[in-house]
């Protein structure tokens, strides 16, 4: 029988509330998935929040399992942990992952999940999309062994990539934030830390992940020439200047984008192989250092606000769902 679940929903930019919605009976090739935990991503989802999204970005930034349009109301986010409840059969009892809003119960095609490792932990598994990100980064910036890296910006997404490339042999890696907080989140992972004034120079390859003009100017600087800068923020509505007009081509320095939208066809990875290998890099129990708070369900409505103001501190934030929802 068709039952309810809750969900949150924006409904006015800076507004949220807890909604009741209708879950159907899983039908063929469906699962039904009761939710353990669910990831706020502090970028996006913030800017989302805020009703920041560009009206000309408006349909690539829609969410796989969105419901609404933006700016509101809408039913936002990407990161849910859950159990398997009914549906498929070889799926049921299983956590999995899934890109879905923050909701209580809901059915998807049993292909949208992906079964968790048994040694990930589940709340440690909301990462999964943010690891996704920070996977296709390190495919987009082609490190090499003993390069030099930094990434400017310590967030979720650019820790995450700090932490994956801590994984090359060789490699030098740095993290760099105006944020002397983050130096305790670097030493979780085990990678040096430097604010960035201090931050090391001559650097092969430099990820910027700070969303900001000044973390954008400072990674060009830290560049060696030749060096490329990847940007891996997500600015939405605000424009940027950059310095392209001093050292820029004396140093024939390159910027290149990455966005998890899309794979590098070079690359020969499906989307469903690059989440399976995030899944597996969250083995390492240095990723915990990323989830840094959690909140009940019913908190969101209080807890959203908070973090897109920043009077709540947060990398990734999980939310806790009731053990019968």
């Amino acid at each position: 029988m068709s039952a309810d679940a809750l969900a949150f929903w924006l409904i006015s930019p800076g507004s949220g509330e807890i909604r009741t919605e209708r879950v159907p009976d899983p039908g063929p090739g469906e699962v039904l998935v009761r939710t353990l935990h669910s990831g706020v991503s502090r970028g996006t989802e913030t800017l989302v929040f805020q009703g920041r999204v560009p009206e000309n970005q408006w349909d690539s930034m829609r969410a796989p399992f969105q419901a609404g349009d933006f700016p509101a109301p809408v039913k936002y986010g990407y990161l849910n942990v859950g159990v398997v409840e009914a549906g498929t059969p070889e799926l049921v009892g299983r956590t999995v992952f899934c890109l879905y809003p923050h909701q209580t119960r809901y059915v998807v095609p049993a292909e949208s999940v992906t079964v968790v490792p048994d040694d990930v932990p589940t709340a440690r598994a909301v990462l999964a999309g943010t690891v996704e990100t920070a996977v296709n980064a390190v495919w987009d910036a082609h490190p090499q062994i003993g390069d030099r890296i930094s990434v400017v910006g310590g967030g979720m997404v650019g820790s995450s990539v700090a932490a994956v490339l801590a994984g090359l042999p060789g490699t030098d890696v740095q993290l760099v934030d105006t944020d002397a907080t983050k130096a305790e989140v670097a030493k979780k992972l085990n990678i040096r830390f430097a604010p960035p004034a201090d931050a090391d120079e001559g650097r092969d390859l430099v990820i910027h992940a700070s969303a900001t003009e000044p973390g954008l100017t400072r990674a060009l600087e830290l560049l060696a020439p030749e060096g490329t800068v990847v940007e891996l923020s997500w600015f939405g509505d605000k424009r940027v200047a950059i310095p392209l007009g001093e050292f820029f081509h004396s140093r024939r320095l390159t910027i290149r984008s990455s966005q998890v939208g899309g794979i590098a066809p070079a690359r020969g990875r499906s989307y469903a192989e690059r989440l399976a290998l995030a899944l597996d890099l969250l083995k390492d129990p240095r990723f915990d250092a990323l989830t840094t708070g959690h909140s009940d369900f019913a908190e969101m409505p209080a807890v959203l606000p908070r973090l897109a103001a920043g009077s709540l501190p947060a990398l990734c934030h999980v939310i806790d769902y009731p053990a019968v929802n």
